[in-house]
């Protein structure tokens, strides 16, 4: 699977940014989707992650409320809508996918080590 991740960008505290993450190459609707950042300086930690289906969304703490993952099987493309952005959201987003649904366990999802395909990146900068 190729994954393209993009939409990221400049944006003012207290706004909003849609990402997307493009799929090729496997039928998408066969993985699991999940996002992680990366902030300046810190280590790759997990935002969210969607089912194959769509069905079940699990949302790291730090952005529940505020962040909200969905996915279009149709469009091969998965959504980050991130609304009232802090400026400690400022990071590098990656779109991750995994064929194996057993990665949405508590145990497996948060893992970076867990996924097997990787997008390359879009940055997101949250000014004061």
């Amino acid at each position: 699977v190729q994954l393209q991740a993009s939409g990221g960008g400049l944006v003012q505290a207290g706004g909003s940014l849609r990402l997307s993450c493009a799929a090729s190459g496997r039928t998408f609707s066969d993985c699991v989707v999940a996002w992680f950042r990366q902030a300046p300086g810190k280590e790759r930690e997990f935002v969210t992650v969607i089912s194959r289906s769509g069905g079940s969304t699990f949302v790291a703490d730090s952005v529940k409320g505020r962040f909200t993952i969905s996915r279009d099987n149709a469009k091969n493309t998965v959504y980050l809508q991130m609304n009232s952005l802090k400026t400690e959201d400022t990071a590098v987003y990656y779109c991750a996918a995994d064929p194996e649904n057993a990665i949405l366990a508590k145990r497996n999802r948060e893992g970076v080590g867990k996924y097997r395909y990787w997008g390359q990146g879009t940055l997101v900068t949250v000014s004061s």
